[in-house]
């Protein structure tokens, strides 16, 4: 479910991308691509009630997370050197908007099925889904600010919310490391 949400969300703002050409929304964008197929490793761990494979999954979280603020990063001191013009300012604040709600929603459905399934990784995925729906308020912050003159706003904003996605980095790799999985009652392997 959370896939499907995040997944839809990444959609919606990948065609504001094309039309605004926002560096800030490209990185929250390439960000809620990544989280959206996190989902898919954790789905297996669970479906096999693997706490090996949860661990797994959970590393693969956090490296998806790493690559995507490299990639954020890239972006972004690439629109340093090369400055673009960024358009359709209204679409792009209706964007973040939308990312923000996407992470929200992802974010609930993970926190609940965490705490349900005591899994770090879901728990760990769940809060990073809700630090990422603000994330996505930036993009809402670079279009009001782009709007009001201030075009290096934009690569800006891309290297905070750059910086705020390797933060989630840090804190994902804690939790699933300090993490030891319990073992599967007996009851419940049946």
């Amino acid at each position: 479910l959370s896939l499907a949400v995040l997944g839809a969300t990444a959609l919606i703002q990948t065609l504001v991308f094309v039309t605004s050409g926002s560096v800030a929304l490209l990185a929250d964008l390439i960000h809620n691509f990544g989280d959206a197929l996190t989902a898919v490793p954790l789905g297996i761990a669970f479906f096999l009630r693997s706490a090996r494979g949860e661990r797994w999954a959970g590393l693969f979280v956090v490296f998806v997370i790493f690559v995507s603020a490299c990639v954020a990063l890239y972006e972004t001191i690439r629109r340093f050197i090369d400055p673009q013009e960024v358009t359709q300012l209204w679409a792009l604040a209706g964007a973040g908007v939308i990312g923000f709600v996407g992470n929200e929603v992802a974010a609930r459905i993970r926190l609940r099925g965490g705490r349900r399934l005591d899994s770090p990784a879901l728990i760990a995925d769940g809060n990073h889904a809700r630090v990422d729906g603000f994330v996505s308020l930036g993009v809402v912050a670079s279009a009001a600010l782009v709007g009001l003159g201030l075009e290096v706003a934009d690569p800006v904003i891309g290297v905070v919310i750059t910086l705020v996605i390797l933060k989630i980095t840090w804190d994902s790799w804690r939790v699933v490391r300090a993490h030891v999985p319990q073992p599967t009652p007996p009851a419940a392997k049946s």
